[in-house]
């Protein structure tokens, strides 16, 4: 069991294959984390987004789109539209950015945002996907003093993003299925994968 500074951030990136594989990490982790769930997955910007009611659907957590300048809170799982490039800012609270900013590469932008302003709260969790978006995020926290884990690439459907995450990235701290990785999240919270825990309370600033 991993211990250390508190985790109540867990950040997933993902691409090709993630939208399954997020699915299903969704659907193990309890409705009541004590943490907030962040995702970026590649979408095509031109066309509505229906991966909140595909998610709603799916999943005990509250999904939410995030907002400009909106709080963190435990048990909520936010996604950010896909035009616009999901960010943390101080706080934390999220900040928003049009697509034209950092291109492809937007789980790297999440993850280093979340670096640099929460750190050793944050898990950072690589999916299925192609080329290599996150690697240098997830570097980026764990130089933080957070937490990186990757989904196996032997089961993710395309394997180049785990894979770069965990040849280019120094020590993964998990390297696992998503039923493997979902529970080390939890322990990494200190949650119950199989109950719930206390009301959603609000994430409070970093010390």
């Amino acid at each position: 069991m991993m211990t250390g500074p508190t985790r109540d951030i867990v950040a997933i990136g993902g691409s090709a294959g993630g939208l399954e594989a997020l699915e299903a990490l969704l659907m193990c982790l309890p409705a009541h984390l004590p943490a907030a769930v962040l995702v970026v997955l590649h979408r095509p910007t031109e066309r509505t987004s229906f991966l909140p009611g595909i998610l709603a659907r799916l999943t005990v957590m509250r999904i939410v789109v995030a907002q400009e300048g909106e709080s963190l809170e435990h048990g909520a799982c936010y996604l950010g539209e896909p035009d616009s490039h999901l960010l943390i800012g101080p706080g934390p609270r999220f900040h928003l950015l049009p697509d034209h900013f950092y291109r492809a590469h937007n789980i790297d932008a999440l993850f280093q945002s979340l670096a640099h302003h929460a750190g050793p709260r944050v898990i950072g969790v690589i999916l299925s996907g192609m080329l290599k978006d996150g690697s240098l995020g997830l570097k980026a926290i764990k130089e933080a003093g957070g937490l990186a884990m990757v989904q196996s690439p032997d089961e993710a459907l395309f394997k180049d993003m785990p894979q770069n995450a965990i040849e280019h990235d120094g020590v993964i701290d998990f390297i696992g299925p998503i039923d493997a990785l979902a529970e080390e999240i939890c322990r990494a919270v200190g949650a119950d994968p199989n109950g719930t825990s206390s009301d959603s309370p609000r994430l409070l600033a970093s010390p």
